[in-house]
């Protein structure tokens, strides 16, 4: 062990000490006056800049994340699938009486009509088959979305590895997918927690997905916005809304490997209106309204550039509806989007469209 340390004095400089009272006084600036206000330049307002009234009234117009609940049978597609039913056999009589007609005319007209009904029959049996193949499609990805749901909330690594297959199968087709597939196929049996495992597969299968969600659902909003500004019509404006949402809800049921027909694309457009309706975000409320185009944002702006506002935020929202419907999986490892992530690229292209319109 060392010697201990004798003790020993030091002298401190008292003319060094620090008074905290006294430094604080010093560093108070005096009042001072200006001889020319005209010299005094304003900090500038970011008319785009929004207030906590404004963010919180943007919150609320985010779309709630769908109900992962099993579809049920429900009376309207009874009856619906009844009448169906009754008119193909109104069709099938129709057409044999018209056959008969045609034979008891002339032999040639009758074998004429009979081989025009056999090529409409099989075409009318292949378009059926399409169909019924995408609305099954459309309903594997809603069970597939319940099933990793579930497997993650229990946590069940059978059920998870059975969720994962399937997605996997799902997104077989997909290019941007291939690294993930390939990562997942190499590590399957080294993940044992059940939720971890779904979450994997979400980062590497869905992430790169998710990012071209997004700016399609992006591009979207600001095509319609862009379209609301200039167009000389309100009838305009709704008409390319509808037109480039159902263009939007169509490539995003795409992008996820759903690839719906033409009565897979209504009952996915039914399913985001039932959705944006049951959860109360197709009509803005007044509070919403008044906040954005009355008192906040768009009253800074041109009417017709706040219109755009709103009809970009609009479309943003049933794009983000759109996305809970035809996603294989749930948002549990990446983030779900929300409204606020669009505001600021819709408004600075608007502020642009207004620099450049003066």
């Amino acid at each position: 062990m060392s010697d201990n340390r004798k003790p020993g004095s030091f002298q401190l400089d008292n003319d060094k000490r620090i008074n905290p009272a006294q430094s604080a006084q010093e560093t108070i600036r005096k009042p001072r006056a200006v001889s020319d206000p005209s010299q005094i330049i304003p900090e500038p307002v970011d008319i785009f800049e929004l207030d906590a009234d404004e963010l919180a009234a943007i919150q609320n117009m985010d779309v709630p994340e769908a109900d992962y609940e099993k579809n049920r049978i429900s009376l309207r597609s009874v009856l619906f699938a009844a009448l169906g039913i009754l008119l193909s056999f109104a069709i099938g009589l129709w057409v044999e009486d018209l056959i008969r007609a045609m034979f008891n005319r002339t032999s040639w007209l009758g074998i004429l009509a009979l081989i025009v009904a056999a090529v409409a029959l099989v075409s009318f049996v292949i378009l059926i088959t399409r169909e019924l193949l995408s609305l099954r499609r459309l309903a594997s990805v809603a069970s597939l979305r319940l099933a990793a749901h579930e497997a993650a909330q229990k946590d069940d690594i059978k059920a998870a590895r059975h969720a994962v297959a399937q997605l996997v199968s799902v997104t077989s087709s997909i290019p941007a997918t291939a690294r993930g597939r390939k990562l997942l196929d190499d590590t399957k049996d080294d993940i044992i927690d059940g939720r971890n495992l779904i979450k994997l597969a979400e980062t590497e299968l869905l992430k790169q997905l998710d990012i071209q969600a997004r700016s399609m659902i992006l591009h979207s909003a600001k095509r319609v916005s862009i379209v609301t500004a200039i167009s000389p019509r309100a009838l305009v404006d709704i008409a390319y809304v509808v037109f480039e949402s159902a263009r939007l809800i169509r490539r995003l049921s795409e992008l996820y490997g759903s690839r719906p027909g033409s009565l897979g694309f209504l009952k996915l457009t039914r399913n985001v209106i039932a959705h944006l309706a049951v959860t109360g975000t197709v009509a803005m409320g007044d509070s919403v309204i008044q906040q954005l185009v009355g008192q906040g944002l768009a009253s800074r702006l041109s009417a017709k550039l706040g219109e755009g506002v709103i009809n970009g935020l609009m479309t943003a929202r049933i794009g983000i509806s759109a996305m809970d419907i035809v996603r294989p999986f749930p948002f549990l490892a990446e983030k779900r989007p929300g409204i606020g992530d669009f505001v600021t690229d819709l408004t600075s292209l608007n502020n642009i469209r207004k620099n450049n319109g003066k």
